[in-house]
């Protein structure tokens, strides 16, 4: 079974064995991060519209529960840009909660929670985990790249809005990084507008994996400590445990899958093959290295594949 708009269950070191639902084409994204794990946001757009058909997207949610592929703790509308960009996504969230039982997140860079709209049909979600690296309409631009229609200050009234109107679980997340965000003042000013969120938790992310762009880099460990001293927030400094899962059959196939939307280093591909009793590792890994549209990534003395855009 080849899914295309879900993926997983991946290991996620907040949610537990996450079921991925992406209902947006590849680097479609009001953003273009420079940590962004995927690369640079080639479709940018603040323009929110049905890219897939909704009923498409709920005929494969209804396969993978019927036959109870692979068991799950958290469905997670995220993908491979900004889901919020998804014009039906409160029918999406409401629809998924009619097939299981589960909680339903969402992870959103939080952009579009400026509009009234887009805060009500979050409302049918469980959790929601926006983002805020920035604290002006400068450092929005530099860290996040954003499309030229957001506002700053728009932005964080939406996130404002939204927290108080929320009933169910907002953990904010905040990603450091070397020389853009992780000196006492930046940080400070981070707090002051955190201060005005209403949150259940906070997230220190850091860029562990590949980022967009090269120069890009994890801070000292003195800063993230004063940062989770200014902040208050829970440090992730560790990648995913090596629990993957895929239903296709053809084991390069399978990691094919996942690296679209979810990069894996060496040991988290030798693991997963290890648990599919994969007898042909050596030759997988070779495939992978001459497949024209994967891409290996040196990063914290791993190699880390993700896939390219043309094959997406």
């Amino acid at each position: 079974m080849n899914f295309k708009y879900l993926y997983g269950p991946v290991p996620s070191r907040r949610l537990g064995r996450s079921l991925g639902v992406s209902p947006i084409p590849p680097k479609t994204c009001n953003f273009s991060c420079v940590y962004c794990q995927l690369g640079r946001t080639t479709n940018m757009t603040n323009k929110r519209q049905e890219f897939f058909n909704l009923q498409d997207i709920l005929e494969e949610f209804d396969v993978y529960v019927k036959n109870d592929l692979s068991p799950f703790d958290f469905v997670t509308i995220v993908g491979e840009g900004e889901p919020l960009l998804y014009s039906r996504i409160g029918e999406l969230i409401k629809s998924i909660k009619t097939y299981v039982d589960k909680p339903v997140a969402v992870i959103t860079n939080g952009a579009l929670l400026s509009e009234q709209k887009v805060r009500e049909e979050l409302n049918e979600s469980d959790l929601v985990m926006p983002t805020l690296d920035a604290y002006d309409q400068r450092t929005l631009k530099r860290i996040n790249r954003s499309h030229k229609s957001i506002s700053f200050d728009s932005y964080v009234d939406g996130l404002i809005s939204f927290s108080k109107n929320f009933k169910g679980k907002i953990w904010m997340e905040f990603m450091m990084v070397k020389g853009l965000n992780d000196d006492e003042e930046s940080l400070r000013k981070i707090k002051e507008i955190f201060n005005r969120i209403i949150y259940d938790r906070l997230y220190i992310n850091l860029p562990m994996r590949p980022p967009a762009e090269d120069w890009v880099t994890v801070p000292e460990k003195e800063k993230i400590e004063l940062a989770q001293n200014i902040l208050g927030g829970i440090s992730l400094d560790f990648l995913e445990e090596e629990d993957f899962y895929s239903s296709i059959k053809d084991d390069l196939e399978a990691i094919l899958s996942i690296i679209k939307r979810h990069p894996m280093n060496q040991h988290e591909i030798e693991s997963f093959l290890d648990q599919r009793k994969c007898e042909n590792k050596n030759e997988i890994f070779e495939k992978l290295e001459k497949n024209e549209y994967v891409e290996k990534v040196q990063y914290f003395g791993l190699n880390v594949y993700r896939l390219t855009s043309m094959r997406r």
